[in-house]
């Protein structure tokens, strides 16, 4: 019996402390990681911190919380939240929903579908300022959007597209569109076409094979790219400054950060603006990412 008992203690040693951490996937490949995480460290970690303690120190004294309150006590720069939550949330909304059925319907194209893929991202190769620069020729009062509007006797004066909100959500729309169609597209690509067959020869729709097999796998990429939509539109700057009001209803946080830094040279008000910018958008992708959990959970097959 003692003899057996040795044999398993002996077949059964205690394995090494580097076959235990390599059990729970702790090895030498680790090293690959370094550099991604020194360029996160030096890129982003390190200037939040610095913003952050910043933030605490503020020029004329009055407590550490003294920026924060000058940001929330002065309407002037407390509204800017609801108002980049204006341009953003609907940007980002309307580039999402109208990804959706473009690269739903595309992906069963064989010809032709490169060619359209390219020409709706072309914007994205633009940027806001040549964007803006293009609206500001194109549908300004002596552009030819409302030249046609006039011709046709549509409208009188021409329509104000330009210098207000409208002017920095189109803007938005035309930049951050294809960013969420090649996002949706992606998501799209990785669900599996003979799922969709399955439920047609079961005698589902079209629609009723989107809503009931596609969208609910569909729906966590959806998420996603909503949030990754909604940064880009939620810290728009160069739009508002170019086609918008920044004094008045364009008026947005980013704006804002940068009058408090860069013009009144309060860095400790402009790192604390910046703080609540991201603590808002902290937390509305916090929500999306919560109802984003109540969603399909199964084996998907999927990206999302």
């Amino acid at each position: 019996m003692a003899a057996a008992t040795g044999v398993r203690a002996s077949g059964g040693a205690t394995p090494s402390l580097r076959h235990r951490l390599a059990e729970r996937g702790i090895d030498r490949h680790l090293w690959l990681l370094l550099p991604g995480v020194a360029f996160i460290l030096l890129l982003f970690v390190y200037p939040f911190l610095y913003g952050l303690q910043l933030s605490f120190r503020p020029l004329k004294g009055g407590g550490v919380f003294a920026n924060y309150k000058t940001f929330f006590s002065d309407s002037y720069l407390r509204d800017t939240i609801w108002i980049t939550l204006k341009l953003g949330v609907p940007a980002a909304v309307l580039n999402v929903a109208a990804s959706i059925p473009i690269a739903y319907t595309m992906r069963r194209w064989r010809r032709g579908r490169r060619t359209l893929t390219a020409l709706l991202v072309v914007p994205i190769t633009l940027g806001t300022v040549l964007t803006a620069e293009g609206l500001l020729n194109y549908v300004g009062p002596a552009g030819w959007f409302n030249k046609v509007l006039r011709n046709l006797h549509l409208v009188k004066d021409s329509v104000p597209l330009l210098h207000n909100y409208w002017g920095v959500f189109l803007s938005l729309v035309i930049t951050g569109f294809p960013f969420a169609f090649l996002l949706i597209s992606a998501y799209l690509s990785g669900i599996d076409p003979v799922l969709e067959r399955a439920a047609s020869t079961l005698g589902a729709g079209g629609w009723q094979r989107f809503r009931h097999v596609t969208f609910p796998l569909l729906a966590p990429g959806v998420a996603i790219t909503f949030c990754l939509s909604f940064v880009l539109a939620f810290s728009v700057f160069p739009s508002a400054q170019l086609v918008g009001n920044p004094a008045g209803s364009t008026h947005v946080i980013s704006i804002a950060a940068y009058h408090a830094a860069l013009e009144q040279y309060d860095y400790p008000l402009g790192s604390a603006i910046a703080m609540v910018m991201a603590a808002v958008m902290l937390v509305i992708i916090g929500i999306v990412l919560l109802w984003r959990n109540t969603l399909y959970k199964g084996s998907s097959g999927g990206k999302g």
